[in-house]
């Protein structure tokens, strides 16, 4: 355990100018007394880890120490080989980029470990389209990711609904999403972080200005957010249905699963029969006969009475095709 965090501690410190006791202590997740203690046990193992005293002090590295790769275990090293998903890489115009990193990784390490990159690839393969999809990929995406990459202000036309709209974006993160490219972006006119589809981008032109990016800023948890509010936004219906056990277990197959989550978390007790009667949230009327048409005869559907006269009439047509005498 103290041998991998002393291998993490000169890995960081390689990493940055220096890094004060605090900083390392939250990185390592220890005491600022261990990490005093982790300095002085690489300072006398040979590692010329070097502490500047006073408020502004830290720890570092002195001329120009390098470590080899030689501290990973073969997971570790097999994991690094699955850090990015190569269709992606290619369609941002970073293919060549990733191999020749992938090339300079494998050259440091053991030999032992030599065979990493093919025993990760051999095992794990990630295809991020979804299915029924031909994926295409933007035309302008290469011109996006390489704004993103170098903090490149962009003046973009992008098309909408009512029609197309022309904005100064700051870039700050692409995310893929089951096979669709997004920006994550902050207008330069009033601040406000936003997202764009790439692929409705209509021309994009890359300014002889770099933005300063907000160093609170969380792509991941920025995505998050937006996810869970565009799903939100789509949700302006409800629909009142009574569920079988067997239909309360599926219910999450079958429609959004924040609705599902939404629609049992406030679930009452089950009646007599084990059935709960819950409040979905849909999207609409139509969307919502489709989804609850796949739980067949485990969901009843009491509101709106649109919903439920549709599914009785499919109930009746089915009733009809399988009462048929003549069938075969």
């Amino acid at each position: 355990m103290r041998a991998a965090r002393l291998i993490k501690m000169v890995l960081l410190l390689q990493s940055r100018p220096s890094m004060t006791a605090g900083e390392l202590a939250r990185e390592l997740e220890v005491s600022e007394r261990t990490v005093t203690r982790d300095a002085q046990a690489l300072s006398e193992a040979g590692v010329p880890v070097y502490a500047d005293r006073g408020r502004a002090g830290g720890y570092r590295l002195v001329g120009g120490y390098r470590t080899r790769l030689t501290g990973l275990a073969r997971n570790e090293a097999e994991a690094l080989f699955l850090s990015g998903v190569p269709g992606a890489l290619r369609e941002m115009g970073l293919e060549d980029a990733a191999s020749a990193a992938r090339l300079k990784v494998a050259a440091a390490l053991l030999p032992s470990l030599r065979d990493a990159p093919d025993s990760a690839a051999g095992r794990f393969h990630l295809d991020a389209p979804a299915w029924f999809r031909e994926p295409e990929t933007p035309p302008l995406l290469p011109a996006v990711a390489e704004a993103v990459w170098d903090d490149r202000r962009v003046r973009v036309r992008y098309r909408r609904a009512d029609g197309e709209v022309e904005r100064t974006l700051e870039p700050y993160g692409l995310v893929l999403k089951a096979g669709v490219w997004y920006l994550c972006a902050r207008v330069a006119a009033d601040g406000s972080f936003r997202t764009y589809r790439i692929d409705r981008f209509e021309a994009v032109d890359a300014l002889d200005e770099h933005f300063d990016r907000d160093p609170g800023f969380d792509l991941p948890g920025h995505w998050a957010g937006q996810a869970e509010r565009f799903a939100r936004s789509l949700l302006r219906a409800e629909a009142v249905v009574r569920l079988s056990p067997q239909g309360v277990r599926r219910l999450p197959y079958a429609v959004d699963p924040l609705a599902a989550r939404e629609a049992l978390a406030g679930a009452p007790e089950p009646d007599g029969e084990g059935w709960v009667t819950v409040t979905v949230p849909v999207e609409s009327e139509e969307v919502a006969h489709a989804q609850l048409t796949a739980l067949g005869p485990e969901a009843e559907v009491l509101a709106p009475a649109g919903l439920r006269e549709r599914l009785a009439g499919d109930a009746a047509r089915l009733a009809a095709l399988y009462g048929r005498t003549d069938a075969g």
